[in-house]
């Protein structure tokens, strides 16, 4: 038995539910398929539990610095850190329940499968025994956690930030390898909740950041969450008391470990190659970032699974781009991308925007830091003074491209900054911007600043500048 639909829609994620919901004010005509459990990754193992956990994590260590404030008693503090694991799943799941009351809920059983569904041919599926030619198909299958195969044999010692939260109790030691954003950030709220962690990373770097100067004071303010080995591959062994994580020179034993290593699409099972795609060695497709069309298929990818820019926000956007593209297929259109913008929540935060370091063209770019330490009044009032901010310019059009941030509160000026990119604004223009005082706005001002006298000669500056700039 066949059934023709006009749309299918792989995977119940952001991307996937994005599409539905532009597709289901025009037709009824759509299946969406899910295998694995709905909520979203960001609600459900992602974005939000981490900041619940975050939360409780940066409130708790906070007693240390009240002294400063001339506040005593914090010592008296404590913590449960079952509570604190209650309330993440808590709201783990009052977000995961919003998402699907808001749309899979709503569907008939017609219109959404639960399983895993492959290609058996061009614009033909198979899911649960059941066949579905569709017209168009979009791709939102999203990803999983990157685990190597010796290391399942751990078992429970071994935990993904899909497993992480559902844990009831918190180890005494963890070992976190992998300090990208999530490594890094889960690394330090488990340290700051009171487990004793050590941190591996294959890259010289933390946190996604590749600015030297971001990378050096990064490594300086985490080292002092918990001990951070870079540039080296931990090999793990099972022992009868936890696993024993071997570097080249020294070993730690710890009770578990928190691999975090990135995420692996979810498009292995797929069985593209049936609907006559070309796979690349890495087993993707070839597809148009702009379109997010496969090759001139039918076929459109949003989100985790074409690992282009697997974040919330990126995923809503592709998803948006993908169905508009297949409800005008064969006519497709290329839509600009957003500019980069991507953020980790830790302490102090970490943002990057625009153009990275690791791809400017130093030759014709331009490249400051500002140090936070003694240089903002309002940062230093709140005992916030640590961090650099890192911003990148183009010599010719005198336009702000790009940045990394490593202070309190990155992330909303990291946003700032981000708009600024996406309008081309040039460093005259940001310049002119009003700063109030004392905030630690200021500290972006001072660091604009900086980036202007290097884009532009002292005769260009001239009496405007001495105008428009607090020095």
């Amino acid at each position: 038995m066949m059934r023709t639909v006009k749309y299918a829609i792989l995977g119940a994620g952001t991307s996937g539910l994005t599409a539905m919901g532009v597709i289901r004010k025009q037709t009824d005509d759509f299946v969406i398929i899910n295998g694995g459990a709905l909520g979203t990754t960001c609600a459900r193992v992602g974005c939000m539990p981490s900041k619940a956990m975050i939360q409780s994590a940066n409130l708790y260590h906070k007693r240390h610095m009240l002294s400063e404030f001339g506040l005593s008693g914090a010592e008296k503090l404590d913590i449960d850190t079952q509570k604190v694991l209650e309330r993440v799943r808590r709201l783990r799941d009052r977000f995961t329940k919003g998402v699907q009351s808001g749309s899979t809920d709503t569907l008939t059983e017609d219109q959404f499968i639960n399983g895993y569904a492959k290609f058996v041919g061009p614009n033909t599926l198979e899911v649960n025994g059941e066949v579905i030619q569709a017209e168009r198909v979009i791709i939102a299958t999203g990803s999983r956690p990157v685990v190597p195969e010796p290391w399942k044999a751990l078992g429970d010692k071994l935990v993904t930030s899909d497993e992480i939260f559902e844990l009831t109790e918190l180890p005494k030691r963890i070992a976190v390898v992998g300090l990208g954003i999530i490594g890094l950030e889960l690394g330090q709220a488990l340290s700051r909740l009171g487990v004793e962690v050590v941190g591996f990373e294959m890259l010289k770097s933390v946190g996604g950041l590749s600015a030297p100067v971001a990378i050096d004071k990064a490594i300086e303010l985490f080292s002092k969450d918990f001990p951070i080995h870079l540039g080296a591959a931990a090999q793990l062994e099972n022992t009868d008391k936890g696993v024993l994580v071997k570097l080249e020179n020294e070993s730690f034993e710890v009770d578990m470990v928190l691999a975090s290593l990135g995420r692996r699409p979810n498009i292995d099972l797929l069985q593209l190659e049936k609907a006559g795609v070309v796979l690349n060695e890495r087993g993707m497709p070839s597809f148009n970032i702009n379109t997010m069309q496969i090759e001139d298929k039918p076929l459109f990818i949003a989100g985790d699974v074409n690992t282009y820019r697997p974040i919330l926000h990126e995923a809503s956007h592709e998803g948006k781009i993908a169905v508009l593209n297949a409800i005008s297929y064969p006519q497709v259109k290329g839509y600009e991308r957003k500019t980069p913008l991507g953020i980790a929540f830790t302490d102090p935060d970490i943002g990057f925007f625009g153009v990275s370091y690791r791809d400017l063209d130093l030759s014709s770019s331009k490249v400051v830091d500002f140090n936070l330490e003694r240089n903002n009044g309002r940062a230093i009032v709140m005992a916030e003074d640590y961090g650099v901010i890192c911003l990148f310019g183009d010599k010719e059009t005198r336009r702000l491209i790009g940045g990394e941030i490593v202070m309190p509160h990155a992330e909303h000026f990291t946003h700032l900054l981000a708009w600024a990119v996406e309008q081309d604004m040039t460093l005259l223009e940001l310049i002119k911007m009003p700063f109030y005082h004392p905030v630690l706005e200021e500290a972006i001002q001072s660091a604009l600043y900086k980036l202007y006298i290097a884009l532009y000669s002292e005769e260009e500056r001239g009496m405007e500048a001495e105008l428009t700039v607090i020095k």
